[in-house]
């Protein structure tokens, strides 16, 4: 296996809450020591309301630029164990598929988060939430494979659905998505995802088409096509 040259980059919006601000440092602080030689990015496309979608295509295009092999979209909010980020990043070098660098999420309590923050480790830490069936938080892929998924749909605005609908994509255009034995740990924060809103509704929306298309890679090809062309 050469050495190979990973980007890890954060969709990151500067104006946002302080827990946010703080968790953000946490992320990046926790990447940096995982993977010290990395090229490390925080991305913002500029979209007005921020744009999870963009920004990730943005944090690949730049990988690109910077002639990385692999790149990693991590969330600001979430950490990753080291034994399976590193299997997900050579296994993505190798196959050209989207690796999840988990197979559990865990979404720490305030509490716990608190705990964790304070030096305990996150297993340690009472968990709010836990479930097997996450697709956000990490993605780890080539960025040549990420292209030929069609990127991440920049007409999910805001927050909502575009994890979800990307791994749709590249179930249906790359490959069966892997999923590496492992956890990752969400930090704590007021939650702001607009529930109800235009946006959140017109996403829903979208994500049904893909939805709909699951496993059909014509069907899937043709939706990626039209924000193609937006």
């Amino acid at each position: 296996m050469p050495s190979l040259k990973v980007a890890a980059a954060i969709p990151w919006w500067p104006r946002s809450s302080p827990d946010r601000q703080r968790h953000h440092e946490t992320v990046r602080a926790h990447l940096r020591e995982l993977l010290p030689d990395a090229v490390h990015l925080d991305v913002d496309s500029g979209h007005d309301p921020f744009s999870r979608a963009g920004s990730r295509n943005l944090g690949v295009r730049l990988a690109q630029e910077a002639e990385c092999d692999v790149v990693i979209l991590a969330d600001a909010d979430t950490l990753a164990e080291p034994e399976p980020l590193h299997a997900a990043i050579h296994g993505a070098y190798e196959d050209g598929l989207l690796h999840l660098p988990y197979v559990s999420f865990r979404g720490l309590s305030e509490n716990g988060t608190r705990l964790f923050l304070g030096g305990n480790p996150p297993e340690a830490c009472e968990t709010e939430l836990a479930h097997d069936w996450a697709t956000g938080g990490y993605w780890v892929i080539r960025p040549d494979a990420w292209w030929r998924a069609g990127g991440m749909d920049e007409r999910f605005v805001a927050f909502g659905y575009e994890d979800t609908c990307y791994r749709i994509a590249a179930d249906a255009l790359l490959g069966p998505t892997v999923k590496h034995p492992g956890a990752i740990w969400h930090l704590y924060h007021e939650k702001t995802m607009g529930l109800g809103s235009p946006n959140h509704i017109a996403n829903g929306e979208l994500a049904a088409r893909y939805v709909a298309a699951e496993g059909n890679a014509d069907l899937v090809r043709a939706i990626v096509g039209e924000f193609a062309r937006v």
